[in-house]
């Protein structure tokens, strides 16, 4: 089994900065692509930024270009979400995800963490 354990949510004001991380424990052989995704009340999740293994070549929203920053630590298992100039828009619950293979016979699982709260409001 895995676990992915996010931390670093909060409340902040408009214009402030807030850094996720996401730690990945348990059966790892290899993990590919990161990511984190958000749902706002009453709306889909949706695909935040990602970030692949290797390269590290990284994929964002539209929304947060220029704003937000992924990274990953391939030696702690865990991926980081640097978001600043934070907007109202931005309120909403932060979930990880990655794609974990637990052995090197085994194809690659999708598993999510449990998700941060992040409000942004004066």
């Amino acid at each position: 089994q895995v676990q992915l354990v996010e931390s670093g949510g909060g409340l902040v004001q408009p214009g402030g900065s807030l850094r996720l991380s996401c730690a990945a424990s348990g059966s790892i052989f290899s993990i590919n692509t990161m990511a984190w995704y958000r749902q706002a009340p009453g709306k889909e999740r949706d695909l935040v930024a990602a970030i692949t293994t290797g390269a590290g070549r990284t994929n964002y929203a539209d929304s947060v270009k220029g704003r937000f920053t992924i990274s990953r630590d391939n030696a702690k298992n865990t991926v980081y979400l640097q978001m600043n100039s934070l907007k109202p828009e931005d309120t909403a619950v932060y979930y990880c995800n990655a794609e974990v293979a637990s052995s090197h016979y085994s194809g690659y699982i999708n598993y999510w963490g449990q998700g941060t709260q992040v409000t942004v409001s004066s």
